[in-house]
């Protein structure tokens, strides 16, 4: 379970991947939901990301994707 903080972190952080990536809200939670990046990095690592640039977070989540193996 997140925080109110954590759910609030994560919707802001999928849209502003949906805007980089060329796809729906929708699309990009379901990809992070999909290769467990949202469990397994954004929440538990929300601490040290919500720190970051929306630009720099942007970019650690699209690399983390590639890494998973998402195209984007």
């Amino acid at each position: 379970m997140c925080t109110a903080k954590e759910l609030e972190f994560s919707v802001f952080v999928i849209h502003k991947l949906a805007a980089a990536w060329g796809k729906t809200p929708a699309e990009v939670y379901a990809v992070l939901n999909d290769t467990k990046i949202l469990d397994e990095y954004l929440i538990p690592c929300y601490d040290t990301l919500h720190t970051m640039g929306s630009e720099a977070v942007t970019e650690e989540l699209t690399d983390f994707a590639r890494e998973r193996g998402v195209a984007v």
